[in-house]
């Protein structure tokens, strides 16, 4: 929280982890061989959020590559209509075991169709 009262603008990137991170089990990545590492992260803040707030994050999957693809994210304050941020998280298909990328994993091609 900021000096106004205000949710501080770092705090939104959690935010916007924490709902990933449904994506994640949902694909069963949760292991060394097939994982998932943020490459890139652009947040765009519309609005102020005071603090307390309750806030619903909906993602989807905007775009696949061949070992990456991007989450697109939305941030509102429960029961307003109005957008406080917006998010383009950029995700890579990772192996820990050979430390290297890899190709996007199907359950995210599928869940992306």
């Amino acid at each position: 929280m900021d000096s106004f009262g205000h949710v501080n603008n770092a705090v939104f990137l959690s935010y916007i982890e924490d709902a990933r991170i449904t994506f994640f089990k949902r694909w069963n990545l949760c292991d060394e061989k097939r994982s998932i590492i943020m490459a890139s992260a652009k947040i765009d803040y519309l609005r102020q959020i005071d603090h307390p707030s309750q806030l619903i994050v909906g993602e989807r999957i905007s775009r696949i590559g061949r070992k990456s693809f991007d989450i697109e994210s939305a941030v509102f304050i429960k029961d307003e209509v109005v957008v406080v941020a917006t998010s383009m998280v950029t995700c890579v298909c990772y192996d820990y075991e050979q430390n290297k990328s890899v190709p996007v994993y199907k359950e995210i091609v599928e869940d992306f169709k």
